[in-house]
């Protein structure tokens, strides 16, 4: 099961109020964090490396100041593009705008022209 891509006529589209809905969402994201860990810790090895043939030997501290610096970096990145993704492909973006559509003046006026 995938996330719908646009939703038809008269049909409700699922958010993350349903349960089953929701897990599907949430497991989605874990995904993706996960592939982003692995691309975190692939970043964080490159950059020993690249280090240790510019410069020789680092200290211990200065390896896994290095190390955590790119993972958390990477990671930190990949955790809030995948809260954008969930956020977007779940069409909570979508219930946010129509109930802050009344506390947005000039709305009107953009979609018009």
């Amino acid at each position: 099961m995938d996330f719908p891509t646009k939703a038809r006529m008269g049909e409700a589209v699922p958010d993350l109020d349903d349960p089953d809905y929701a897990r599907l969402a949430w497991r989605r994201f874990r995904r993706i964090l996960g592939w982003m860990a692995l691309l975190g810790v692939a970043c964080g090895v490159g950059a020993l490396v690249i280090l240790y043939l510019w410069l020789g030997a680092l200290h211990l501290h200065m390896a896994i100041a290095t190390f955590l610096g790119m993972f958390g970096t990477v990671l930190m990145g990949g955790a809030l593009m995948g809260l954008v993704f969930l956020s977007s492909g779940t069409g909570h973006d979508e219930t946010v705008d129509r109930i802050n559509q009344a506390y947005d003046p000039g709305r009107e006026d953009e979609s018009s022209s």
